[in-house]
């Protein structure tokens, strides 16, 4: 019995101070998953211009790959210059002028924490961060004797949860 107040005391401790811990992450990603939400749209974003030169005579697949746009569709071609939407490339000179819609700085690199990869400076605190949501789901269940009513609802609100999420990744 002891082992068991034991464990529980260690959760419930672990669980409170690694939340306090968490709070200022959370809210980081939360706002950044908010925003992640409407990134087909340009909600909170701004126009921003362009002029790059790049190598003369790309095609049209690597000059989308050079200026990082998808879905970059050539429209129409001047002579040298091929026209996009929301820009230009001379093929003769490699100068690319064109604009894209961006989020402000902070709440691009806020959005970036979403979309991190193994290579990236900042993975280690997105591992981080999802090894500590993990311990919480698990911790959570040392929050209440098993034998209480709130243990037995929140495990009624758990089933729930679980089944929605997946009900919706699956439509």
């Amino acid at each position: 019995m002891d082992k068991i107040k034991d464990t529980r005391s260690f959760m419930r401790i672990t669980h409170r101070y690694l939340g306090y811990f968490l709070a200022g992450i959370m809210a980081v990603y939360a706002v950044s998953g908010i925003i992640l939400v409407y990134r087909d749209t340009d909600f909170l974003k701004s126009e921003k211009k362009y002029e790059k030169t790049l190598s003369a005579n790309l095609s049209e697949k690597e000059l989308k790959k050079e200026l990082k746009m998808k879905g970059l569709e050539v429209e129409k071609t001047e002579g040298t210059v091929l026209h996009f939407k929301k820009g230009t490339y001379d093929s003769s000179t490699g100068v690319a002028k064109y604009s894209k819609m961006e989020l402000p700085f902070v709440l691009d690199k806020m959005v970036s924490l979403h979309k991190s990869q193994s290579k990236d400076a900042i993975a280690p605190l997105s591992v981080f961060f999802g090894v500590a949501l993990f311990f919480f789901v698990i911790s959570s269940f040392w929050m209440f004797n098993p034998k209480t009513k709130a243990f037995k609802r929140g495990i009624k609100f758990t089933i729930a949860g679980l089944i929605i999420s997946i009900l919706l990744l699956c439509i």
